[in-house]
């Protein structure tokens, strides 16, 4: 890696408190010579990937996704005045609508990471994915998606949930919720990623996302 490459972590931590996570203490130095925990972990706690078994979309588990479908050049929506529970259209793509290129991974900044302590905004409140975008990811060659709420539908409506979610991870669209940070990112030029934990069988995982920033020339060319 280039010295000049910058590496922005777009990943919320994983804390005690927050839903579908929790640990308890294994091993201790002064008793056992290492610190060790036992982690209690929702398979979509967090910043995490879905897999099309998620919602029955397809075969696929979230150890055979492949990493080149968990990463790509990114083109960032920025979408500071998005309203609770607002259903997101191809029109609030703007001009990346016209400018989006197959392969790439579309990032919506809502900054809707700053209400991760509220769960009732947070989760019950979530600015929400259309089936009209949906569609579009899929026709348009999406790499990945990825979306600051925990969601990309709404998750008090099964139907809604159910239809989006089969709609992008059917149409081979990687869906990343919970990321955050994406305000700090350019509107392209950034190489995104997100890498799950290999768990066999899996329908998701959280995951580690990040962004490089100030690509090597040789880099943003294969991009």
């Amino acid at each position: 890696m280039a010295a000049s490459t910058r590496i922005l972590d777009l990943t919320l931590p994983l804390r005690r408190g927050m839903r579908g996570f929790d640990w308890e203490t294994k091993y201790i130095i002064e008793r056992h010579g290492w610190n060790a925990r036992t982690l209690h972990l929702y398979s979509h706690a967090g910043t995490h990937v879905d897999a099309q078994a998620h919602f029955g979309a397809g075969p696929e588990t979230i150890d055979q996704v492949a990493l080149e479908r968990c990463s790509g050049s990114a083109r960032v929506v920025f979408l500071s005045h998005v309203q609770p529970r607002e259903l997101l259209s191809v029109a609030h793509l703007g001009s990346v609508a016209d400018t989006f290129q197959p392969g790439e991974v579309l990032l919506l900044a809502s900054g809707w990471s700053r209400y991760r302590d509220d769960p009732a905004v947070y989760r019950d409140r979530l600015p929400r994915v259309s089936e009209e975008l949906a569609e579009w990811c899929v026709q348009r060659g999406v790499n990945v998606i990825g979306v600051e709420p925990p969601s990309v539908a709404d998750v008090a409506n099964l139907d809604e949930l159910t239809r989006v979610h089969r709609i992008l991870l059917g149409g081979r669209v990687t869906i990343v919720e919970g990321l955050t940070n994406l305000n700090a990112l350019p509107e392209s030029g950034a190489w995104f990623m997100a890498a799950p934990l290999k768990i066999e069988g899996g329908d998701g995982c959280p995951c580690r996302a990040f962004a490089l920033l100030d690509l090597p020339s040789s880099v943003a060319e294969r991009s």
